[in-house]
């Protein structure tokens, strides 16, 4: 187990993630990696959100009414988003962890710049069976590589043009898929034991309480005004995972 100080941050971490998440849908996983990579090393990281990202993931796949039709539309990007991870999370015992850190930090960046600048990209419905393969291998990868699922698989289901009910649970349905598959491939690859799994579960408590008092703030405040805050935090972090990365 950890120290009672990292306890605390752990559940500070989780807390504030899941409270971004409850506002806007996403972030848990990106949000709780990020705070998390600046305090322990990135596969630590990876491995404490894992019970979080999971269950509040999978709430989210099975709210909204559309999974079978998501499940249809969406399955060649689904497996191999999903297939993937387990070559980028092999890679992990073979690559040298601060470069992947750096990576992280410049995946983190390029998301919340293209967030800030409204950079949308689109796929029209002929150009999915090619597409969704491409960006689902290329997401498994990097999630495999860094723990971080969102780029480019989120831009690549804004590009599709889901309704927005249909997309948060498509994303929940990505996030879910890639946070099962990462934990066994963790674990496959000994970067997952007994004490972590132990204290990721432990995590999920403050991940639900945010997740609950975010959604109650989401009646209060803007939702645009709040990814562009959003946006700007995970720039931040993002930036000084990567001086950490340089100097570390």
């Amino acid at each position: 187990m950890f120290e009672p100080a990292a306890m605390v941050a752990i559940a500070l971490t989780f807390l504030l993630a899941g409270g971004v998440k409850g506002v806007v849908g996403l972030g848990l996983p990106t949000v709780s990696l990020a705070l998390l990579a600046t305090v322990f090393d990135l596969t630590t990281a990876m491995a404490l959100m894992i019970v979080p990202s999971l269950a509040t993931n999978l709430w989210q796949a099975a709210t909204g009414g559309n999974a079978r039709a998501l499940i249809r539309r969406l399955w060649p990007f689904l497996l191999a988003a999903t297939a993937t991870i387990w070559i980028g999370a092999a890679m992990l015992t073979r690559l040298d962890v601060g470069l992947l850190t750096a990576l992280l930090g410049v995946l983190l960046v390029a998301y919340a710049a293209l967030g800030l600048a409204g950079v949308r990209i689109t796929i029209r419905p002929p150009r999915e069976r090619w597409a969704g393969p491409g960006f689902g291998a290329a997401n498994g990868l990097l999630t495999g590589l860094t723990g971080s699922f969102v780029v480019p698989g989120v831009m690549y289901l804004q590009a599709i043009g889901l309704p927005r009910d249909m997309l948060v649970q498509a994303m929940g349905m990505l996030f879910a898929a890639s946070t099962a598959a990462l934990g066994l491939a963790l674990g496959g690859n000994r970067l997952l034991d007994g004490p972590l799994a132990l204290t990721s579960t432990l995590a999920l408590l403050p991940a639900i309480l945010g997740m609950i008092l975010g959604q109650r703030l989401r009646q209060w405040l803007s939702e645009t005004a709040f990814r562009r805050v959003f946006f700007v935090a995970i720039l931040a972090l993002g930036l000084n995972i990567l001086v950490r990365a340089g100097f570390g």
